[in-house]
């Protein structure tokens, strides 16, 4: 039985893709299945997300499974490795060992939503000014996404709305400045924007 064409053909003498982000997560199901949105078969570049264990979620620790990764893969050049996490009860000391993990390479980078990933998410839709916390931020993402359980369904995010998210998470991160955002605003978007600029 001849064998099954694989659908995914990369360009002659190219022995992978271009780059590859590997992103580091608080969340077990909500990033990952966002950031798979961004594998394409035909896209020059790939994302993969880490796992880890449910019970590890803090900072430390998604910093600590990144560098594990990191010992044992070897990295081109041109990757890049991210850590994405929630503001949360998280203390500003426990960010800042991650921002200052991020600053010790160009290619490493750190993305904080405050008060959560959602945050980002609903940016999709809206504006999102008003959030008070991650539970008023969560009742607002509901009323377009009303079937939301930390599942994403990903014909809900189209390229367009991802072009929306990233203008508007630019226009509530004004104090650039300052490397931890306050309530009411994302870094997510220089990630993503990175993902994009090279798909």
């Amino acid at each position: 039985m001849p064998k099954k064409l694989r659908t995914f053909q990369r360009p002659l003498g190219q022995l992978r893709y271009k780059k590859l982000f590997v992103i580091s997560v608080e969340g077990s199901k909500t990033e990952p299945q966002y950031f798979a949105i961004f594998n394409q078969p035909q896209s020059i570049i790939k994302v993969k997300c880490l796992k880890r264990p449910l019970t590890e979620s803090s900072p430390t620790q998604v910093l600590k499974k990144m560098r594990s990764y990191l010992r044992k893969e070897s990295l081109k050049k041109t990757d890049e490795a991210w850590i994405v996490v929630d503001k949360d009860d998280w203390t500003q000391d426990q960010l800042r060992e991650l921002l200052q993990w991020a600053k010790t390479s160009e290619y490493h980078g750190f993305a904080l939503s405050n008060p959560s990933f959602e945050y980002w998410l609903l940016l999709h839709f809206e504006e999102g000014k008003g959030i008070v916390n991650a539970q008023e931020c969560l009742t607002c993402l509901k009323r377009y996404l009303p079937n939301y359980k930390k599942d994403i369904d990903s014909k809900k995010i189209t390229p367009e709305l991802i072009a929306k998210a990233i203008r508007r998470a630019k226009q509530r991160d004004a104090n650039r400045s300052n490397d931890l955002p306050q309530m009411c605003s994302t870094t997510v978007y220089k990630l993503v924007e990175k993902i994009m600029g090279h798909k």
